[in-house]
C-alpha cells in the first residue's frame, strides 16, 4: 500500500505501508477522494498547532467501505465518509455531548496519521453513510460541517448581519450555512479574487476588502449604522483575529473558527462596553455532519463549486507547494484515487 508522508515541514515522501487488517470495532475504507484543507497546508508550512512530524496528512475523505466490525447499519461496498475526530467517550466534554472537543481528542491527519493512503482503518462509530452523494461531495462534508458548527455556535438568527472574516474553504462554508440560517452575510478578505468568488458563486451580497482604509465605515454603511451582530473568523491569522474585535456591534457574538499559535489581544474597555461574547468553535459533531448532508441533498449548498484544482494521488508531492501560492487561485484542491 502506498502512503504519502509529510516527513518535515516542506517535504513529502511516498512510502510503502501495510494495508490495515480487520480489528474489533474498526472499519476499513478504500480511499477515493482526499480534500486538501488549511490544516494540511499549515502542516506543510510548519505553522499548524498540535502537530508533530512525520505525519500522514488528510482528514477530508471519502471512499468505499471494505468491511466494518460493530457497524450493523453499514454494508461493504457503500460510499462513506467519517467523522475524523476520534474521542474517548468518558471525559467531561464527551459526557457533556461535546465529543468534538474531547480532552483526549485524536484528529485524523493531525494527532494521528490520516488519509493520504490507499486504505484507512477508522473506528466504526465514526462512519457516516454516503446517502447517495458522490465521492467529491462526501469529501467536502467535513469542512462544511466545521462551518455549520461555527454558525450553530453563533446562534445565527434570521435577518441579522453575519461578518465572515476569511473567504477560504472554511469561510465559504460558514457563509453558506449562515445564509441557510437566515443571516445576511458580509464577506471580508484581502484577496479580491476570493471576494469575487463569493459574489459570483455564492451570491454574497456584501463583500469588503480588508486592506481598504475604511473597513469600519463600509461595515457601518452596510449594517445601517449597527455593525455586525455576529463576527466569525475563518482566517487563522493573529492579525485578523485581533483586528476583528472592532467590527462587533454592541451585544455581538464573536466566534473563532480559525486557529493560530499566538495570543488574543483585545481592548478590554471596548469589548466590555459592547457586552461582547467571545467563543471558540472546534471541529464538528455528528449533528453538523447530518445537517450538511441534508442541505446537500436539498440543493441548498453545492460543494463541488469549490473544487478548483484536481490531481491524482501520484501527483500530490510535486503539486502541493503550488497550492500555497494565492496567485494560483486555489479554493479547494481534490485528490483522486481510483
Amino acid at each position: 500500500m502506498k502512503t504519502l508522508v509529510c516527513t518535515t515541514p516542506g517535504q513529502f515522501d511516498y512510502q510503502p505501508g501495510e494495508k490495515p487488517a480487520p480489528a474489533p470495532g474498526r472499519a476499513i475504507i478504500q480511499i477515493r477522494r482526499i480534500g486538501i484543507c488549511g490544516t494540511d497546508l499549515h502542516a506543510y508550512e510548519g505553522t499548524q498547532p498540535f502537530f508533530a512530524y512525520p505525519r500522514i496528512l488528510g482528514h477530508e475523505l471519502a471512499g468505499e467501505l471494505i468491511e466494518a466490525d460493530g457497524a450493523p447499519d453499514f454494508t461493504p461496498g457503500e460510499r462513506v465518509t467519517f467523522i475524523p475526530y476520534f474521542n474517548c467517550g468518558t471525559c467531561i466534554a464527551c459526557r457533556s455531548g461535546k465529543p468534538n472537543c474531547c480532552l483526549n481528542l485524536q484528529v485524523s491527519g493531525v494527532h494521528i496519521d490520516g488519509g493520504m493512503v490507499e486504505y484507512l482503518s477508522v473506528p466504526s462509530y465514526s462512519l457516516v453513510h454516503g446517502d447517495g452523494l458522490s465521492f467529491d461531495e462526501l469529501a467536502l462534508v467535513e469542512p462544511l460541517a466545521i462551518g455549520a458548527h461555527g454558525v450553530r455556535r453563533a446562534g445565527v438568527e434570521p435577518g441579522e448581519f453575519v461578518l465572515v472574516v476569511g473567504a477560504g474553504p472554511i469561510g465559504l462554508g460558514i457563509m453558506e450555512f449562515a445564509r441557510i440560517a437566515g443571516g445576511r452575510v458580509i464577506a471580508l478578505d484581502i484577496n479580491e479574487s476570493r471576494l469575487a468568488f463569493c459574489r459570483e458563486k455564492l451570491t454574497v451580497a456584501h463583500t469588503v476588502n480588508a486592506r481598504s482604509a475604511d473597513v469600519v465605515d463600509q461595515l457601518r454603511s452596510i449594517t445601517n449604522g449597527d455593525m455586525p451582530t455576529v463576527v466569525i473568523d475563518a482566517t487563522g491569522s493573529q492579525k485578523a483575529i485581533n483586528g476583528s474585535f472592532q467590527y462587533m456591534a454592541h451585544g455581538a457574538r464573536y466566534v473563532l473558527v480559525g486557529l493560530q499559535k499566538g495570543e488574543i489581544c483585545v481592548s478590554h474597555p471596548e469589548f466590555h462596553k459592547r457586552e461582547g461574547t467571545l467563543m471558540s468553535s472546534r471541529n464538528a459533531t455528528r449533528q453538523d455532519f447530518e445537517h450538511v448532508i441534508a442541505c446537500m441533498k436539498q440543493g441548498l449548498v453545492k460543494p463541488t463549486t469549490y473544487i478548483t484544482h484536481r490531481v491524482g494521488f501520484d501527483e500530490v508531492r510535486d503539486t502541493f507547494e503550488s497550492w500555497l501560492d494565492p496567485s494560483n487561485g486555489v479554493i479547494k484542491a481534490m485528490v483522486e484515487l481510483v
